[in-house]
């Protein structure tokens, strides 16, 4: 019983840390285009390298 005095204060620690870092996620624009990098390995850029 004891150790629900250390687990539940630790779990609500733990839910504010991911709360913090989702938050930073949304505002920093990282979770803005998620269609693009997956769209950009199908497309087929048969360009040579310039200079040659």
């Amino acid at each position: 019983m004891d150790i629900l005095y250390l687990l539940i204060p630790l779990s609500v620690v733990l839910v504010l840390m991911v709360g913090v870092v989702f938050w930073y996620a949304l505002r920093s624009g990282q979770l803005e285009d998620l269609e693009g990098p997956g769209l950009a390995i199908i497309v087929d850029d048969d360009k040579p390298p310039p200079g040659r």
